[in-house]
């Protein structure tokens, strides 16, 4: 979508909303709440996570049962990492709307930030089970990292297969297990996995700085100098940039 294209979806949803707020009642409230959320969504795509939060709350005011609402307002405060707020719509979405997966999902999500892993893989296992959620192999590789995090290396192995059984291409999957390999000291596997994960996200720097990790391990030094220089290249101002001076020094010595 361009940029213009979004200007005008948010000048057209802007004009619904006068339109409806010159009329009274319920009915008209829930209309209006509905296009103030659709004009959140449309600040959310275009990452505008502020502005998209003002709208949220505005909509809020009119009409708080509207699980869907609820659900953009966790999102919304994920966004500016303020969790507890997160959590709190979440919950209250999952409230209105029993066993809503993309809630269930986003709330497991909310306790991997807070390291809360057993709680996070419990709600992700939730989303994961419904038949009609159309995208299950997120929670799976979201339980694949929780246990990772837990040093649980085969059960996140398990997870990261499942979800990666269902979409051979979703990157977070494949960067999971390869990191998983790479902490039970199995650097071939690491290696391979990881490859696959560059070439689905050729711009992805952390990764490079995984794959690099990888070579390392498998004593691929040459290897390992290209993948930490790419990282560099890349984004010479983030944290992996930093971890990739720090082993490409390491690699000099």
């Amino acid at each position: 979508m361009t940029k213009q294209h979004r200007k005008r979806i948010l000048f057209i949803l802007a004009g619904i909303i006068f339109l409806i707020s010159c009329a009274t009642g319920r009915e008209v409230k829930i209309k209006q709440a509905r296009a103030t959320r659709l004009l959140g969504e449309a600040y959310m795509q275009q990452g505008n996570n502020r502005e998209a939060l003002k709208e949220f709350l505005k909509a809020e005011r009119l009409y708080p049962d509207d699980h869907l609402l609820q659900n953009d307002l966790g999102l919304a405060y994920m966004a500016i990492q303020s969790y507890d707020k997160a959590q709190f719509h979440f919950t209250k979405a999952v409230a209105l709307k029993p066993g809503y997966a993309s809630a269930l999902n986003n709330l497991g999500t909310v306790y991997l930030a807070k390291k809360e892993w057993d709680q996070a893989i419990a709600h992700f296992k939730s989303a994961a089970d419904d038949l009609l959620y159309a995208t299950p192999h997120y929670p799976l590789s979201n339980i694949g990292l929780a246990y990772y995090h837990q040093a649980q290396y085969e059960k996140a192995v398990h997870y990261f297969k499942q979800a990666l059984d269902i979409e051979p291409r979703f990157v977070l999957a494949l960067r999971g297990l390869g990191r998983t390999y790479l902490a039970m000291n199995k650097p071939t596997a690491a290696v391979a996995t990881l490859e696959k994960a560059v070439k689905e996200a050729p711009n992805f720097a952390a990764l490079f700085l995984d794959l690099g990790n990888a070579y390392q391990q498998s004593q691929q030094h040459a290897n390992a100098r290209f993948a930490y220089q790419k990282v560099i290249d890349m984004a010479p101002e983030s944290t992996a940039a930093e971890n990739a001076r720090r082993q490409l020094r390491l690699l000099s010595e």
